[in-house]
């Protein structure tokens, strides 16, 4: 069956520098702003643009993510002659198999099902990226310029750009050189790493690129100076919209944030709606004594205390004269009654014992940086966590 467009999702990563984060669950299904996980946004954007069709190639601790993504139907993804599907590493008979070993050999070992669809476009998208994006003019530019790829850009500033990919841009308009992390940034149009290709040609790369022993099967690191080194036409597709890689646990933290400030990501827009696989909770509710300013409280939220600046996922719980304060409770999360949570991350199903404290500054000074409880964590009566901290599943934090 013919498509216009094929979306390959790129879901398998662990996510080494959210930590305790990841410990036993992919990145991509990490809970983000309260009532989303992180790949709620790539799939809305998919279902939203009309796009159908979307591989999920996952591979690090998938079983959660593959649960969760079910059948698509959460993002009206679950057509007769499109839908979403879950791709992991697989072998053949004859075939060693192996993991993923980079993101373009991700979507080689999966040319097949691409070829099942015929396209002409295929879309490459990250499944740690928070935004809204209507792919459509994207793809609309990509043929309009007879481009080999289009990659989406942000502008940022020239101090920022060394933390980014960044694309340099001919008289013509076009890419004419790509620098990984410079020093010295030429251009402030930074990689979102969001890719349209010309399958044909994406093909050919692909096949070519894997018979190179050298090559680390990386689309920003292989892939795309292969196709500038052959001349291959390269446009960049400028956005200006909120984007946010969400890959620390300061990045986190921030996008969270951000949630709490609807003119940085409008959630509320009817014609562009983020849909979530999360399961239907009862009705939040808030205690007699209960105080509660400008934070995100979730379904079946319970909260006898105060929450200031904060957002709370689903089933999330603060106890009779607990304190959260810029922190992100994720689902299930429990604060007894007396704890102070402050500038923190408190993972599913963690557990903040009374009286504890949570993102304390050290000896009573000023220092500050997101401390982090791990899903299923517990923190023991009056324990003091400090900033930076990372706690696991395993370890108790003991006064």
């Amino acid at each position: 069956m013919k498509k216009q467009c094929v979306a390959m999702l790129l879901a398998g990563g662990q996510g080494s520098r959210l930590y305790a984060l990841t410990q036993d669950v992919a990145k991509p299904c990490i809970p983000f702003g309260g009532k989303f996980r992180i790949i709620d946004f790539p799939l809305s954007n998919c279902a939203n643009s009309g796009i159908d069709t979307v591989g999920v190639l996952t591979q690090y601790r998938p079983l959660l993510l593959n649960s969760y993504i079910g059948s698509g139907q959460a993002w009206d993804l679950d057509t007769h002659d499109g839908g979403v599907y879950i791709l992991p590493p697989y072998q053949t008979a004859g075939e060693k198999g192996s993991w993923f070993s980079g993101t373009a050999n991700a979507i080689y070992q999966n040319i097949g099902f691409i070829e099942l669809f015929d396209p002409d476009t295929v879309l490459v998208l990250s499944g740690d990226h928070v935004y809204k994006m209507d792919y459509v003019p994207m793809i609309r530019e990509h043929l309009a310029h007879q481009a080999a790829c289009t990659i989406s850009v942000l502008q940022v500033s020239m101090q920022d750009a060394t933390r980014f990919g960044i694309m340099n841009v001919g008289e013509d308009g076009y890419i004419c050189q790509f620098e990984e992390k410079p020093k010295h940034p030429k251009s402030d149009l930074a990689s979102m790493g969001i890719y349209v290709f010309d399958w044909k040609k994406l093909r050919r790369y692909l096949i070519e690129d894997e018979a190179d022993p050298a090559s680390s099967k990386d689309f920003g690191k292989n892939i795309i100076p292969k196709m500038l080194a052959a001349g291959e036409k390269l446009w960049p597709y400028r956005f200006s919209g909120y984007w946010r890689d969400v890959g620390t646990i300061d990045s986190l933290w921030d996008a969270n944030m951000d949630m709490l400030s609807p003119t940085l990501l409008n959630l509320f827009d009817e014609s562009w709606p983020i849909r979530s696989g999360d399961p239907i909770c009862p009705p939040h509710y808030t205690g007699q004594n209960a105080r509660v300013s400008h934070s995100i409280v979730s379904e079946g939220c319970v909260i006898e205390g105060e929450v200031e600046n904060s957002v709370l996922s689903s089933m999330a719980c603060v106890g009779p004269g607990a304190h959260v304060e810029y922190s992100i409770l994720m689902p299930g999360a429990v604060v007894e009654a007396g704890a102070r949570v402050e500038y923190a991350i408190i993972g599913e199903n963690a557990h903040v014992a009374a009286r504890a404290h949570v993102g304390a500054p050290p000896d009573g000074t000023d220092a500050w940086g997101v401390a982090t409880c791990g899903p299923g964590a517990r923190i023991a009566e009056d324990a003091c966590v400090p900033p930076h901290a990372m706690i696991y599943a395993e370890t108790e934090e003991t006064p």
